[in-house]
């Protein structure tokens, strides 16, 4: 009797995974509107993208500004529909804090094909409560939906960026 062989399973491309390429698609299409470039990280530690931006004149900028995109099916705002929350986890926190380049953690809602997005470093600076050391395995972060994603948007970061290294160059 023949032995009946079970065919071998294909890896299989999830909704989760057209989710995180959407939410990274929608940034980067954000950031060519406005005529810079971004690189893609390819070893994804906690970040995503980097944005390259230029002047008026069409110079490279110095400096980066690094992204951290993150894809929901749907966005559940808060009760008075003032923020997102959004889980991440305590030692991608950890990383983000101690970067001396701004972080943006971006949430990426892909039923109303919408992207917020909050400051890390200044969100975290501006809860005088927040203890690291005492947070658990997970943090939410709030991402305020009035800081929508455009293309506008990208030379807000660029001045994040610039406040970062005038900091730098003072020390």
């Amino acid at each position: 009797m023949a032995r009946r062989r079970t065919p071998i399973q294909r890896k299989l491309r999830t909704r989760e995974h057209v989710v995180a390429d959407l939410a990274v698609n929608h940034v980067e299409r954000q950031v060519l509107l406005c005529g810079h470039t971004v690189e893609r990280v390819t070893h994804d530690y906690g970040i995503d993208l980097a944005p390259i931006t230029y002047n008026a004149a069409g110079e490279v900028e110095n400096g980066l500004v690094l992204l951290q995109v993150k894809g929901t099916e749907r966005a559940r705002p808060l009760a008075r529909q003032e923020a997102v929350s959004f889980r991440v986890e305590r030692a991608d926190l950890r990383a983000w804090l101690t970067e001396l380049l701004p972080v943006i953690l971006v949430v990426y809602d892909v039923a109303g094909e919408v992207a917020y997005w909050v400051h890390v470093q200044g969100h975290f600076q501006a809860l005088p409560d927040f203890n690291l050391f005492e947070a658990g395995r997970t943090v939410t972060v709030r991402v305020p939906t009035t800081q929508v994603l455009g293309p506008a948007t990208v030379r807000q970061f660029a001045v994040l960026r610039d406040r970062a290294y005038a900091r730098y160059h003072q020390t």
